[in-house]
């Protein structure tokens, strides 16, 4: 399917005269060029989960809430309360509400059950966040109601019972606009002309006030709410026209029909009315022509094609997805869990908002970013199948196909075999074979949505530059219990932080989950802590922990570390912070807390610096049953700042204040993960002393960048670019030079071709290293300062004993610019 061509459906009479319609309209409505048409399509999807079984993908941190809120059942109560997940009904997490300040690290994960980024399908996920002051999970499980005489105060968008994203208004427009009619739809006849009625709901069954055509497709052609964090696609190539048409960077049209055309029809709850093109729009009119007689004068408002802003926002981060399998909710290459950290926005303040993460796959029958795979591949209706050509791929004529069963239908029955025997006497009988495959879900869309969380400003008396924000995701239950879902576990499970960074401990979960799930403790609770574990007591891999730091517990015990031992500290806090995250004290004043039951589900000891380089490790007492489940985490105190990110095709950027490494597109072919450090001058020079060879020339370190992994980190015929920061790079007569080592075992100093400019010093490279900027003296320079200063000397000398010697030579001198300086100011006085 094509990004949007679009037709006024009330003219429409052949395909022929639609077609011609739509690539007018694209020209007129978008302000696209037609070539822009295939690039920035909608992201169709095509699944491989067939009929009435649903693929999933559910959003485990934040906690995603997959319709579900606060319910005992295994499967909930109600899938169409808030938004189309096309989820299994077992998924979702009862409760999710968190608070995390602006500019912290927050990270998402989720598992989605078909592979992405591998040979068996394309596929996409969308990231995208909402904040309003109407946003809310609500009371009850059941759908905010359509008619307003059904809330309160005839105001469904402030009747606080129930749960709201979208808002009444946005999907008052939704069904009364026209949908998209250059869509390919396959075989489904839709139902309706509103943008409520897409392939993949051609029923136009309501979900909360979310609108259908907007879910299915992205970028979307109109106004949304929804900002965009990330788009992770199979095909990064994509992200020049992801990133381009994002709603952050670039405005939405829409037509705004006067007031009482707008009034009349939605009470007579017509739908499509509302025109997507400019041309249909501006032809609106209020009163309507058959409204006015013959020669009657009335004043006419017409029909407006305005424009939204777009968001104001910085475009979506947009990488190659990491790669996952088919039939398989779990982690991802290395045992890792699908992830993406998100930097919470820094202009964000507010108490009400949502995240949501949208799956789109599509399988190679057919390729969905053509722009001829239009409205004009539809059914027709002397045919029960879309007009795809399914057959010449197979090596069939296409006037076979249909008797073949080589077309695209729903659940078509195909003939592999020419001819098949079916009996001894020799007749011949085709063999036939029913695929499982639905129309409208080939290319789908899949979803899960946060439970509200709020964005708070960073506090001013906060002393760390990052906010790292460590979660628990899971809940009660075996693994089977908890499936769709996962059992407990902490987010990150491997948290990276520097000496002097802000860890924010904060987690919340249900007391309602089934009683018979397994746990301990009291039934149907979530409870965690945190304690430091004991010190490691066997031999186990190599024992090595952070460079200069100690490695504090170990994973491979189950008993926590006795914290009253003077000698023994845990990321330096203080006995009352480890008292609150071990008993969760913090709201709670005594009680059964063995196992925490008397504790409440939240918990928050807010951001709290971490000191002490070393690896730590932890856990939780309550769940932590070995051999059934663990909860455990691990927190790396780094001495120097460290950042990572992927670099694909489209590029990528890894910054630490000034010092910055860029990677610009079609550098690298495949996705590879970056590790960027900025080490303090005496690490640094710590780290040079212990290397085989010396430094071949340089006074002072200024400062040093590590870039990991120490490989080519490009194509054969590209670099990327390092910037790195010599602010302090010193006296006058100094010049910076640059050397590079990968630090292996026998690696020499290489100087590298660099240009200095205001305080950076930039260069070109290709892998991996260390990069060291030194300061060096430029002797020559110093020695044509001291002769000119020599000379200048030489020359106040002269002068002064020349004078001395004539006095009358030094009164003549003083009378003539005195008497200059009287006649420039007279001639100032006359030009004033």
């Amino acid at each position: 399917v094509s990004f949007p061509t679009l037709s006024r459906p009330h003219r429409v009479t052949s395909t022929q005269r639609r077609l011609a319609h739509q690539k007018r309209l694209v020209r007129t409505s978008f302000v696209l060029v037609p070539s822009q048409m295939a690039l920035l399509s909608a992201l169709l999807l095509f699944s491989a989960l067939l009929g009435q079984i649903n693929a999933d993908c559910y959003l485990h941190n934040p906690r995603g809430s997959n319709n579900r809120l606060d319910e005992a059942n295994r499967d909930r109560n109600n899938g169409n309360r808030m938004f189309d997940s096309q989820n299994n009904n077992r998924g979702g997490y009862n409760v999710g509400s968190l608070y995390y300040y602006s500019g912290s690290v927050l990270t998402v994960e989720w598992t989605n059950q078909h592979s992405c980024n591998g040979p068996n399908n394309h596929c996409n996920f969308v990231m995208q966040y909402m904040c309003g002051d109407l946003v809310r999970d609500g009371s009850t499980t059941s759908t905010i109601p359509e008619n307003p005489a059904n809330c309160r105060d005839y105001n469904c968008n402030t009747d606080m019972k129930y749960g709201m994203h979208e808002t009444y208004n946005y999907y008052l427009d939704c069904k009364s606009r026209q949908r998209n009619m250059g869509l390919f739809t396959a075989d489904r006849r839709l139902n309706g002309m509103g943008a409520k009625y897409t392939r993949q709901n051609p029923g136009g069954t309501r979900r909360g006030y979310e609108c259908p055509e907007e879910r299915d497709y992205y970028p979307y052609w109109h106004p949304t709410p929804w900002k965009d964090v990330a788009v992770l696609t199979s095909d990064p190539t994509r992200c020049v026209d992801y990133e381009a048409e994002s709603e952050n960077v670039k405005g939405r049209h829409y037509c705004q029909v006067p007031t009482p055309l707008y009034n009349k029809y939605t009470r007579m709850n017509r739908q499509g009315f509302l025109p997507n093109n400019k041309e249909d729009c501006q032809e609106i009119q209020w009163p309507e022509k058959n409204m006015i007689k013959d020669g009657e004068n009335v004043t006419v408002e017409y029909g407006q094609w305005l424009e939204s802003p777009s968001h104001g926002l910085p475009k979506p981060i947009c990488q190659q997805t990491q790669y996952s399998r088919d039939n398989h909710l779990g982690n991802t290459v290395g045992g890792f869990p699908l992830m993406f950290n998100w930097t919470v926005p820094e202009n964000v303040d507010h108490e009400h908002c949502v995240f949501r993460i949208r799956y789109n796959i599509s399988t190679g029958e057919y390729d969905g970013w053509d722009s001829a795979v239009n409205s004009s591949m539809n059914k027709e209706k002397n045919r029960n199948y879309a007009k795809i050509d399914v057959a010449t791929k197979y090596g069939l004529q296409p006037m076979n196909a249909d008797g073949r069963g080589y077309v695209f239908k729903q659940n078509p029955v195909v003939k592999i075999f020419d001819e098949f025997p079916t009996s001894q006497a020799g007749n011949d009988k085709d063999f036939g074979l029913r695929l499982a495959i639905n129309t409208n879900q080939f290319g789908r869309t899949f979803q899960d949505r946060s439970h509200t969380f709020a964005v708070r400003s960073r506090p001013d008396d906060l002393d760390c530059d990052t906010i790292h924000n460590l979660n628990v995701r899971g809940k009660r239950g075996n693994i089977v219990q908890t499936y769709p879902g996962v059992e407990y576990d902490f987010v990150p499970n491997r948290l990276h932080a520097r000496d002097g960074d802000c860890v924010h401990f904060q987690w919340t979960g249900s007391n309602t989950n089934p009683n018979n799930n397994d746990g301990q403790g009291k039934a149907g609770t979530d409870r965690s802590n945190v304690v430091m574990l004991e010190p490691q007591r066997y031999a186990e891999g190599n024992g090595v922990a952070v460079k200069n730091g100690a490695k504090v517990g170990h994973w491979g015990n189950s008993y926590p570390e006795h914290l009253d031992n003077s000698k023994v500290q845990f990321l330096g806090l203080d006995k009352d912070g480890l008292d609150q995250l071990a008993g969760l004290t913090r709201f709670q004043f005594r009680g059964e807390l063995s196992e925490l039951d008397d504790s409440g589900t939240y918990f928050d000891l807010g951001p709290k610096k971490v000191t002490g380089i070393g690896e730590y490790h932890y856990m939780c007492t309550r769940n932590n049953n070995f051999s059934n489940r663990s909860q455990k985490g691990k927190i790396y105190v780094n001495p120097q700042a460290q950042t990572w990110a992927q670099v694909d095709w489209n590029g990528g950027n890894l910054k630490i204040g000034k010092n910055k490494v860029s990677f610009t597109r079609d550098s690298r072919d495949t996705p590879i993960q970056i590790r960027m450090e900025e080490w303090k001058s005496e690490d640094c020079d710590r780290v040079i002393a212990t290397l085989d060879e010396e430094i071949p020339g340089g006074d002072a370190t200024l400062n040093c960048i590590a870039v990991y992994p120490p490989i080519r980190l490009t194509k054969a015929d590209s670099t990327f670019d390092v910037d790195i920061s010599t602010s302090d790079s010193g006296s006058i007569g100094s010049s910076v030079n640059v050397y590079s080592t990968t630090g292996a075992a026998g690696a020499q100093w290489k100087k590298v071709e660099a240009t200095e400019s205001e305080g950076m010093v930039s260069f070109a490279a290709t892998s991996g290293s260390i990069y060291v900027a030194r300061s060096v003296r430029n002797v020559p320079a110093i020695a044509g300062g001291v002769a000119a200063a020599a000379l200048v000397l030489v020359v106040v000398l002269g002068t002064t004993i020349y004078f001395c010697k004539k006095p009358e030579k030094w009164a003549a001198l003083r009378k003539s610019a005195a008497d200059k300086a009287q006649y420039a100011k007279r001639s100032f006085q006359k030009q004033v």
